[in-house]
């Protein structure tokens, strides 16, 4: 689905949780913000190297570890208001996006306005 910005969205995250299908991660807190953001929980690389949001749809949680389902990656797209970006997949008040120059990353569905509507 094509969507237009909205919102200006800047990543917080410059070495954002990458992740491939079937490796093992330490599962920490859930997301409780004022956001409708629900099913995303804060994971560990199991060597510390690298930390970040997952949503719970893609972890097989057992105690305080999950193993992903799915390749994964937490790259946020920083992006301007007025542009055009296609969106390609929406979880838990996300959706990953690919702009007109190529580049991927979640925005905050908040931020965006859905062209096909």
């Amino acid at each position: 689905m094509n969507h237009l910005v909205i919102k200006e969205h800047k990543s917080n995250y410059p070495d954002p949780i990458t992740l491939e299908k079937g490796e093992r991660v330490l599962v920490g807190k859930k997301y409780d913000g004022k956001e409708d953001w629900l099913n995303w929980r804060y994971c560990y690389r199991l060597d510390n190297s690298q930390e970040g949001w997952i949503p719970e749809q893609i972890l097989n949680i057992s105690s305080e570890y999950g193993v992903l389902k799915e390749d994964y990656t937490a790259r946020e797209l920083t992006i301007k208001k007025g542009k055009r970006v296609k969106g390609i997949n929406e979880l838990n008040g996300w959706i990953w996006c690919r702009d007109m120059k190529g580049r991927e990353g979640w925005i905050p569905k908040l931020n965006l306005k859905n062209l096909e509507s």
